[in-house]
């Protein structure tokens, strides 16, 4: 059973950092592309950052120089350093593996996390 439980949000003023971690149980996390997504109240949920699982990496507009997307194969763990936040920020972030086609756990749309909570106060 794959599951991906995320850590690391809370309230942060702006300005300030976090850093979220999601830990991927199951043996899929060598062979996914992992993501971080955000959904904001009222908003479409949409890409922050991902990172394949050469180490390639890929970011929003919105957040490129102030976010960084690292992965700790060993530890099974994807992390999201968030530098700079601002109020627009705020969001559920979700993390997302997303196994490689060719794997018998592959499934449209990857596995999601239950989200963890970033408020940004202005």
């Amino acid at each position: 059973q794959v599951q991906l439980v995320e850590s690391g949000g809370g309230l942060v003023q702006a300005g300030g950092s976090l850093r979220l971690s999601c830990v991927v149980s199951g043996t899929i996390f060598s062979i996914s592309a992992m993501g971080w997504y955000r959904q904001a109240p009222g908003k479409q949920r949409e890409l922050v950052a991902t990172i394949t699982s050469a180490g390639n990496t890929n970011y929003a507009d919105s957040v490129k120089g102030r976010f960084t997307i690292s992965r700790d194969n060993p530890k099974n763990t994807v992390y999201l350093q968030m530098n700079s936040l601002k109020p627009e920020d705020t969001a559920v972030y979700y993390c997302n593996a997303a196994p490689s086609p060719g794997s018998s756990y592959y499934t449209a749309g990857g596995y999601w996390g239950q989200g963890t909570q970033v408020t940004v106060s202005s």
